[in-house]
């Protein structure tokens, strides 16, 4: 047993030293800067301060964070019905026919991001197939104003992040017990209220898995904020880049970045207490 135990241990090391390495000491090295104070022209002082977190509470940033919960929270309510369904029907498929759709699902994530992001700008621009087919078809006599605007922001989250609800949802489906839906119909239960009563409470945990996993990366995508709301709409992801970036004022970023953090792990926080499960649902 001895000797199991210390393989075992000696086969973690490379997991335990990567973790150390590259997600400890960063993290740590972030909070620390983040009580630091900021140089009058590069770096970082070794003067002890709060008043980068005291900062946070001027009432710009606090409506960046306010924008960003409630674009977070629009993706996440979209994202909800849109892949509820979608992730649900796939569970259901036969066997063949659901390994074809969640590999149409997958496959997107084969491809950088920032050239999906491309894509959707071409189709949303004004000289685009979108308007194209709107005017076609005599909607408008003009072309629509869709890119650079709150919509195609909201259209890039929902599109980049969909995947992160469909493949929780389906998990939770396809583990769900179909003779319980079965023995709420032969009670009397019509579809509505079989699956109110029945499906959605045993399928919870996917779409609170879904949401948590679609709701915390939203608040920090600023590539789609960038791309698609031409930099229009501050996300507290843009803040972090431009102090970090733009701006060099390094301990008011890495004080940002330690508030969204910590928003983060108070959703996955919510998450567990309400569901019970320590892991998210699908495997994350």
């Amino acid at each position: 047993m001895k000797k199991r135990k210390g393989k075992n241990w000696l086969a973690a090391l490379p997991i335990y030293l990567f973790t150390l390495i590259f997600v400890a000491l960063p993290l740590v090295y972030v909070v620390v800067i983040s009580f630091f104070e900021r140089e009058a022209v590069w770096g970082v002082s070794n003067r002890f301060t709060l008043a980068n977190y005291v900062r946070i509470l001027d009432p710009t940033y606090l409506k960046v964070f306010w924008d960003s919960i409630k674009l977070a929270a629009a993706t996440t309510v979209l994202t909800m019905f849109v892949g509820y369904p979608f992730g649900y029907f796939t569970a259901r498929l036969p066997k063949k026919k659901r390994g074809i759709v969640l590999l149409l699902v997958i496959a997107p994530f084969w491809t950088n991001a920032l050239v999906r992001i491309y894509g959707w700008m071409i189709l949303m621009r004004t000289g685009g197939p979108i308007n194209g087919v709107i005017i076609g078809l005599g909607f408008s006599d003009e072309p629509v104003k869709m890119l650079y605007t709150y919509g195609a922001v909201l259209v890039g989250m929902v599109y980049a992040l969909l995947p992160y609800m469909i493949l929780p949802v389906y998990t939770s489906a396809e583990k769900l017990d179909r003779t319980l839906v079965e023995a709420s119909r032969d009670l009397g239960a019509g579809p509505i209220k079989s699956f109110f009563t029945v499906t959605l409470p045993l399928t919870m945990p996917g779409v609170m898995s879904g949401c948590v996993l679609v709701f915390v990366p939203s608040i920090g995508l600023f590539f789609l904020s960038d791309l698609l709301g031409g930099s229009k709409l501050m996300l507290v992801g843009n803040l972090i880049k431009n102090e970090m970036l733009t701006s060099r004022d390094w301990p008011f970023g890495a004080a940002l970045a330690i508030v969204m953090l910590a928003m983060m792990m108070v959703f996955l926080g919510i998450y567990r207490r309400a569901t019970g499960n320590r892991e998210l649902e699908g495997g994350f």
